[in-house]
């Protein structure tokens, strides 16, 4: 299908035919198109903890930004930006700098290298040409992180992975941040300065343990060449956090494959409070539930839903259903929030997955406002192909499910009749 469509585009005969080197100088990187991508990237950064409102940041007081990718432009747009031109990435250390303005000092420290294993480094900055090892000791780099750290009110660790530690050629069998990484955080909670942890990432990692010691953490992906901007603007609440985690954060690695929509077992468990229970599908070591699920995302604001309603208790295959809910903003800030779908059919003719997202819909609300979304259901949200690869919709009872996550829990049930 390629193929015919480049054929189709003449682009066998002329493979330059819709290049056009002067509407490239007035269209790519303009104010106009850089302005975008910082809104964008600025909505898919995901707030996964923000205790006691740490976040957002006053433009005040001293600010210590640490960490081996806090000063790393060309490692913000990721691996799969080969086409950019990486000098005008934007890294966080100049975004906080500008976003912040004058009546905010902010002081920086690299802290420490990505890792501790030198071999390691290398493979994964192979072309992070702002990644270069430092020469400097673990103990000299850590001495200066700590420095940074007592003359500072707050700190902002810009920690995780390196562009080329994900992507293509870059698995990993060890999910969780570099230990020399570990180890710079652990000794910049120690300093009891409050941390905001800015989690650099293209999967999922692991970051159980820092989710446990950690008040804030702001996940940023590889967010583009605006990123330092866009980070900036979440962590001072110009822009509110409304992304949602697009994949599962587990708990460890030991619990890969991890996912929303998997499969039911024979014997799953009965209860979802993490207690174990013998012959049933669980670990003796660790909780069934990932850390972040599927969905997942906090807001400086809070939100409530109520009132969820079905249309009716029974679908004919020709019918059509509507979901409704109310979404109430209930904290002190205007938000989005990204109201979420979810289906279960409790029995198949083949194993159905224990829900499916089927619709979302992001909404804003002023402070106080609330809305009502409604979700049409139809016969072709309930098919699936069935043992003889046909797609079907088989009657039957399901399950509807509405919030903010894939472990949403309001619910309401129809029948799929003959």
């Amino acid at each position: 299908m390629i193929l015919e469509a480049k054929y189709d585009l003449g682009l066998f005969q002329d493979p330059y035919k819709y290049c056009d080197e002067k509407r490239a100088k007035t269209e790519i990187f303009t104010t106009d198109s850089r302005k975008e991508a910082r809104d964008i990237a600025a909505q898919s950064l995901v707030l996964l903890k923000n205790q006691n409102q740490l976040l957002p940041l006053k433009k005040s007081g001293t600010i210590g930004l640490i960490g081996p990718l806090a000063d790393a432009k060309e490692n913000m747009p990721g691996t799969w930006s080969v086409a950019t031109k990486m000098e005008n990435a934007v890294s966080l250390l100049r975004g906080i700098k500008e976003v912040a303005g004058a009546g905010t000092k902010v002081l920086y420290a690299k802290g420490s290298n990505l890792d501790y294993d030198e071999t390691f480094e290398t493979n994964a900055t192979m072309f992070g040409k702002t990644l270069h090892r430092d020469a400097r000791t673990k103990e000299e780099l850590l001495a200066e992180a700590l420095k940074v750290a007592e003359q500072s009110d707050v700190i902002v660790a810009a920690l995780g992975e390196s562009a080329e530690m994900s992507g293509e050629s870059s698995s990993r069998t060890n999910l969780e941040i570099p230990q020399a990484q570990k180890d710079l955080l652990n000794a910049l909670l120690k300093t009891g300065k409050p941390v905001v942890l800015v989690l650099f990432d293209g999967r999922p990692l692991v970051i159980t343990d820092e989710e446990k010691t950690v008040p804030a953490i702001l996940n940023a992906w590889f967010a583009g060449t605006e990123a330092g901007y866009a980070i900036a603007d979440v962590i001072f609440g110009d822009v509110n956090p409304s992304g949602k985690l697009t994949s599962t954060f587990p708990r460890s690695v030991g619990q890969l494959p991890i996912y929303y929509a998997h499969k039911n077992t024979g014997r799953p468990l009965s209860n979802t409070e993490g207690k174990f229970e013998k012959f049933r599908s669980n670990y003796i070591d660790e909780r069934n539930e990932p850390l972040f699920p599927f969905g997942f995302g906090l807001s400086y604001t809070t939100f409530d839903y109520s009132n969820l309603k079905i249309s009716s208790d029974k679908m004919n295959p020709s019918g059509k259903l509507k979901v409704t809910v109310d979404v109430t903003n209930t904290g002190n800030f205007d938000g989005k929030e990204t109201v979420q779908l979810y289906i279960r059919d409790l029995v198949g003719s083949v194993t159905r997955p224990v829900r499916e997202l089927k619709g979302f819909q992001k909404i804003a609300l002023k402070k106080g406002e609330k809305q009502t979304v409604s979700f049409d259901i139809t016969v072709e949200d309930l098919k699936f192909y069935n043992s003889d690869l046909q797609f079907v919709a088989e009657p039957g009872q399901f399950d509807v499910f509405v919030g903010g996550n894939s472990n949403a829990d309001k619910k309401v049930s129809f029948e799929l009749t003959k």
